[in-house]
Formats: C-alpha cells, sequence, structure tokens
C-alpha cells in the first residue's frame, strides 16, 4: 500500500504544471501568432484589419474601377488580392494542416507506431509520381469527368489517391511478412520513398519542359488565384475528417491486444482497412491541390503527445488543430519573405526544412524498445562463410574485368550497336573516338562504386547494423546540401572547395547521427528516423532550388542525378586512383573492423582506443562519401547493396567483406552506367539514377523476401 508521501508524490508528478505547454496552450500561442502576421500581411498590402475582413465575405466590383481615383483604385486591388488569393491561401493552409494532422494520427493508432505519417509511408511520394505519370502519359484522367464543373480536381484528386494507396500497399507488403516491426516499417518506407523519388527524376530529366511546372507543384505551393482549392478540399477533407471521428470509439479498441480486441466483435481487418484508406484519402487530397507538404503528418500528432494528448480522443482533437495552426504560421512567414528574398520558397519545402530540425529534436524524447538486434530485425544475418574466401574475390575481380570490357567495347553509337571485334578493329586503326568518350565514363563510375561500398563497410561494421549506408542514414543527403549550397553561393567553386564543402557536410550528419543516438545504444528505430529526417531536410533544399527556376539549378539537377557525362579523362582517372589509395589504406584498419562490433568493453580489454578508432573510421566514411557524391550524385544504393552482396556471398571477416564490397561496388555501378547508356538509346539514364534503380528494386525484393 502507498504511503501517503508516494501519493502526495505521485499526484505532484502527474498535475499540471503552471509552465508546461499543453496542447492548448501551444495552440494558443500560434493562434497568436497567426493572428499577428495576418493583420502585418494584410496591413502590408495596404488594407485595414476590417478591410482585409470584409474582403472574405464580398468580391470587389472591378467593373467601375477605370471611374475611381488612384487612392480608391489602389484599395479596389488590394481587396480584390486579399479575397481571390490571401483568404483561400489561408483557408487551404488550415484545411491541408488539419487534413494531415488527422492523417497521421490515423496512421499511428492502426499502425501502433510513432513514426507512421504520409511522408514516412510513402503516400505523398506516391501520389507526386503518379500524377507525374498522368501529366505525361494520360491527361486524361487528370481532366476528371466534369462532375460539378469542378471536374479537373477531381480527377487529379483520384490520380493522387491511386498513387498513395500503391505506394503504401507496397510499404505494407514489405514489412507484412516481419509483424509490422516499426523498424521495418520504418525502412520499408524509406526505400520506396528513395525508389519513387529516382524514377521520379527519371521522368523530370526526360521531360524537363512538360514537367517544369510540377516543379513548384510538387515542392508544395499553397498559392492560389482563386476559390477552386478551397471548395475542393472542403467537399472532400470535411466529410473525410468527420468520418475519423465517427471511427475513433472503434480506433480506440486497437490500444488492446489482439485477443481482447477481437473478444469485443470488432473486425479488426476492417477497421484496419478503413482507417488506413482513410487517411490515404485524406492526404491524397491534399497532394492533389497543393503537392507534397512534408512533415506536418509526423510532427504534428508527435508534438501533442510529447505535450500530454495521451488518449485517442485528445490526439484527434489537437493534432489537427495543432496541424492546421502550423502550416498556416509557416505559409505567413514564408509569405513575409517573399518580397525580402531573391528566391521563391514553397511552402510545402520550407514545412520540410523545418520539420526536420523539429523531428531531429523528437527522436531522443520517443518511446522505442530496443529489438532483437539489427541483422535480426532486417533478416540479413550470416547464413554461411565461404570457405574459400580468396577465390570468391578472384572470380569477383573477373566479374569486374569483364564487365570493364562489356562497357567500353559493346555499346550502342551512333553508327548502331558496336560489338567488341568492332571496337579492336577500331582501335587498330587509330579510331578512338569512341573509347575517348566511353574510358571516362566506366573508370569513373568503378572509382564511385569503390567508393560508397568502402563507406558502407565501414558503417555497416561500426554500427553493427546491416542496414547502415550512406545514402539511408542521411550522409550522402548531407553530402549534397552541403555542396548544392556552395554551387549556389561561391562563384565559380573549384574542385577542392566542393570537396571540401561535401566532406563538412558529411561530418556534420555523422557528428548529428552520433550526439543523438550514442546515449540509446543506436537502437535501429533512432537511426533510421534520423536518416529521414536528413533526407527531408535535403529532398527540402532540392525543392527550393529547383523550385526558383534559377538557371544553375539544370546543372545542380543533371548533378543531382549522378550522371558521369561531363567527367573527363584526367578527373576519372584521380577518382579511381583515390579509390584503390583509399581501399589500401583502409585496409589496415580490418582489425579494428572485426572487433569494434563486440562492443567497447572488448574492443578496449583486446587494446583499442574505441574512441580514436571511431573517429578515424568516420573521418573515412565522410571523405570517401563526398568523393563519391561529386562523381554520381546522392542518389545510390551501392553503399547498402555492396557490403549486403558481400556478407551474403560468405565473406564475414572485415579483410575479405571489405575487398567483397569493393569489388561488388564497382561491378555494380559500371554496370549501371553500362545499362543506362543502352537501354533508351540515344538518350541515357545516368548511373546513379540506374545503380538506385537496380539496387532499390533488389532491396524491395530482399525485405519482402526476408520474411
Amino acid at each position: 500500500m502507498a504511503t501517503p508521501e508516494q501519493v502526495m508524490r505521485e499526484r505532484s508528478s502527474s498535475a499540471p504544471s503552471p509552465l508546461r505547454l499543453t496542447p492548448g496552450r501551444a495552440c494558443s500561442l500560434l493562434t497568436l501568432a497567426l493572428l499577428v502576421l495576418g493583420s502585418l500581411a494584410i496591413n502590408r498590402d495596404g488594407l485595414s484589419l476590417m478591410q482585409g475582413l470584409t474582403a472574405l465575405w464580398s468580391s470587389p466590383d472591378v467593373t467601375n474601377a477605370a471611374r475611381l481615383g488612384q487612392a480608391d483604385s489602389a484599395l479596389l486591388s488590394a481587396q480584390l488580392v486579399a479575397h481571390v488569393s490571401w483568404w483561400p491561401r489561408l483557408i487551404c493552409a488550415l484545411l491541408a494542416g488539419a487534413a494531415l494532422g488527422m492523417a497521421g494520427v490515423l496512421m499511428q493508432q492502426v499502425l501502433r507506431n510513432p513514426l507512421a505519417a504520409p511522408t514516412t509511408l510513402g503516400v505523398a511520394s506516391g501520389a507526386s509520381l503518379a500524377m507525374m505519370l498522368a501529366t505525361l502519359f494520360a491527361p486524361a484522367l487528370m481532366a476528371g469527368t466534369g462532375l460539378g464543373g469542378d471536374g479537373f480536381q477531381l480527377g487529379r484528386e483520384w490520380v493522387a489517391l491511386a498513387g498513395g494507396l500503391a505506394a503504401m500497399g507496397l510499404v505494407f507488403a514489405l514489412a507484412w511478412a516481419r509483424g509490422m516491426s516499426p523498424t521495418v516499417v520504418v525502412l520499408a518506407g524509406l526505400v520506396v520513398n528513395l525508389y519513387i523519388g529516382a524514377l521520379g527524376m527519371v521522368l523530370l530529366l526526360f521531360n524537363q519542359e512538360a514537367l517544369h511546372g510540377t516543379l513548384v507543384w510538387g515542392a508544395g505551393s499553397l498559392a492560389q488565384n482563386g476559390w477552386g482549392g478551397v471548395t475542393t478540399l472542403i467537399t472532400r477533407l470535411l466529410p473525410g475528417m468527420l468520418l475519423a471521428l465517427v471511427l475513433m470509439r472503434p480506433l480506440a479498441v486497437l490500444d488492446l491486444d489482439e485477443a481482447n480486441a477481437r473478444s469485443l466483435g470488432v473486425s479488426l481487418r476492417k477497421l484496419r482497412l478503413m482507417s488506413l484508406g482513410l487517411a490515404v484519402f485524406l492526404s491524397a487530397c491534399v497532394v492533389s491541390v497543393l503537392g507534397i507538404i512534408g512533415f506536418i503528418g509526423l510532427a504534428a500528432p508527435a508534438c501533442v503527445r510529447l505535450m500530454g494528448a495521451r488518449r485517442l480522443g485528445q490526439r484527434l482533437l489537437w493534432a489537427p488543430l495543432f496541424g492546421a495552426l502550423l502550416l498556416a504560421v509557416t505559409d505567413l512567414v514564408v509569405a513575409s519573405l517573399d518580397g525580402l528574398l531573391p528566391n521563391l520558397i514553397p511552402t510545402g519545402a520550407m514545412t520540410a526544412a523545418l520539420g526536420a530540425p523539429l523531428l531531429l529534436w523528437l527522436i531522443p524524447r520517443l518511446k522505442m524498445a530496443q529489438g532483437a538486434g539489427p541483422a535480426s530485425h532486417h533478416g540479413m544475418s550470416l547464413t554461411h562463410r565461404h570457405p574459400r574466401p580468396d577465390r570468391l574475390l578472384g572470380w569477383l575481380l573477373a566479374g569486374v574485368i569483364i564487365a570493364l570490357l562489356l562497357a567500353l567495347l559493346v555499346g550502342n553509337g551512333v553508327d548502331g550497336w558496336t560489338l567488341g571485334g568492332d571496337m579492336l578493329q577500331q582501335l587498330l586503326s587509330g579510331q578512338t573516338s569512341v573509347l575517348d568518350f566511353r574510358l571516362p565514363r566506366v573508370l569513373a563510375a568503378a572509382g564511385a562504386g569503390v567508393l560508397l561500398a568502402l563507406a558502407g563497410t565501414l558503417l555497416q561494421r561500426l554500427t553493427s547494423n546491416p542496414m547502415a549506408s550512406p545514402e539511408i542514414l542521411g550522409i550522402s543527403g548531407g553530402t549534397a546540401i552541403a555542396l548544392m549550397l556552395t554551387l549556389l553561393l561561391v562563384p565559380e567553386p573549384g574542385q577542392l572547395t566542393l570537396l571540401g564543402a561535401g566532406v563538412c557536410g558529411a561530418l556534420a550528419c555523422l557528428a548529428l547521427l552520433v550526439a543523438l543516438n550514442h546515449r540509446s545504444g543506436f537502437i535501429p528505430e533512432r537511426v533510421l528516423l534520423c536518416g529521414v529526417a536528413i533526407t527531408a531536410l535535403y529532398d527540402a533544399v532540392r525543392g527550393i532550388i529547383l523550385a526558383d527556376g534559377d538557371p544553375r539549378g539544370q546543372q545542380i539537377l543533371a548533378w543531382l542525378s549522378g550522371s558521369t557525362y561531363y567527367v573527363g579523362l584526367s578527373a576519372a582517372v584521380g577518382v579511381l586512383a583515390l579509390a584503390i589509395v583509399a581501399v589500401l589504406l583502409v585496409r589496415p584498419l580490418a582489425r579494428w573492423l572485426d572487433i569494434l562490433p563486440l562492443g567497447t568493453a572488448s574492443a578496449s580489454a583486446l587494446g583499442i582506443g574505441v574512441t580514436r578508432a571511431r573517429l578515424v573510421l568516420l573521418g573515412a566514411v565522410a571523405v570517401l562519401t563526398a568523393l563519391a557524391t561529386l562523381i554520381v550524385g546522392p542518389l545510390s544504393f551501392v553503399g547498402l547493396l555492396a557490403p549486403h552482396l558481400a556478407r551474403l556471398l560468405g565473406l564475414s571477416r572485415a579483410r575479405e567483406h571489405m575487398l567483397g564490397a569493393v569489388l561488388c561496388g564497382a561491378l555494380l555501378m559500371v554496370l549501371a552506367d553500362w545499362l543506362g547508356r543502352q537501354l533508351l538509346s540515344p538518350y541515357e539514364i545516368p548511373a546513379g539514377l540506374m545503380a538506385s534503380l537496380i539496387g532499390g528494386s533488389y532491396f524491395l525484393w530482399s525485405l519482402r523476401k526476408s520474411g
């Protein structure tokens, strides 16, 4: 029985502190900020608060504008802008934020996963890709059915819904066999997002003119020129949100275990399908009208939960309200910066840019149970050990040599296909034009593959996590952010400047990962969520740069795709030489890589300075990632796939694992570069994107098979 002192202590700990930030107080602060920013915005346009409110309810009469004086004409113009643009934009922001907040609550409740959201489950990216495909190949689908005079929006909505359902269905298919484990769901969502992003980049490269308008929309634009978007969102979102409230009581049953829930007569399968379908519908409606609005669906439920909204009813009330106010305030801040900055800042990209640091702040506060270990989570533990690793490495080296000869001697050129014999005849006769074009690309691809594979191997053995890689953990994204900012801010940067910026970006990401995860023991959920946040920040920066229309954006787009087209022979030889030197320098550290996975105590007992060893290895990862990202961009699964393939082949010791991964990485990148040049000749898919498509397909299959 509790003593009076214990009872008083429990009551004092459970009572809300006067200074504690509750959901109600947070929403009150956001409402105050919304009123202040809204008043400033209206006054900046030359309207008083009463005139701005009047413009909401009545459309200004412009028929007699020519008869008015200059002052009255300016006032009429300001009222017209407020009526057809400012108020619709604000209302769209409130509706979209509320819908995304509710969609996040539904997904998290059904999946019992605090990381579930439209962005982490691939719903938003799937809807965006579906609309890009429909715009290019089936524009009639985008035209809708003409119901109610709003057929265009109706068509967009259903195309987006189909894409979102397909993406989330793929995530579920991958994670179902693993019991919908939070780690596997997040990993599957991250892989699906990266894969869909690679497909979208391919479409954008080949159809830049047709899809140029989608760059701003894809980054999430709330700009309105009428009330059509508001009408569309109200007629779709309000019924959906009311249905979610109707489902509140059945959804509360999901807090119980399976047996107790079934004993209450609830059909869990139907309830889950209905709830997830409703969440996807809400997200797809927002994407179809406004584009991708990042992180509201994840940040709003997480924030109100941390503020004390534990029960489902509280979260269904506060998360939509908090999400609506958060998105509206963010949009007003973005709108106020339009006149101060020369660049167009899409609101969706800005929410991701602000939401990523918020998510990084939330990560240490999210409760996540330590699982059984990374390998058991993903079904990728070593199943056998090769009896003759040296012989296997020899076969891999022979495969790399064959791939190099294939990429150099066989291909589709201006005069059709050239086979090995034809190329040898050209070389003997002194005709080396084709070889001069192919050789730098092949060497650069091989060098980048070696660098990425080596970085991935170091990360996987250092963290004892077979899913660690520069791409998954966001290190490639952080490197890309630093490189993009350098290209924009530094006039004519040299290669050393770009390399230094890339290394600094990679080191910053590594330091952030270590700072957020070292106390928790690098729980896979936390590490993966850090990668999600950093990748989202990279997507936001990319969206802002590409949506601006800066001519340098096209150069950045070509570089982000990972093309080896512009690599010269001297640079290619230098990259390959640096890759070989890196392998020789890291090879003596194989003893560290064998012992560090045993734990800090064991490594220290065996005479290894753990802190020094980790710093050296992390520094090597940063340099290797920056070098590879300069060549093939940040979109590549080679750093994840090559070490995994080497482990599956039975190369378990650090030395053999590292050499096998290096050879697999070179083989993958050379084949990716060659296939990218042949599949759509005379057009080509850049090597980085082709490697993403190959690696992503393999991991989608691998995750499904692992069950």
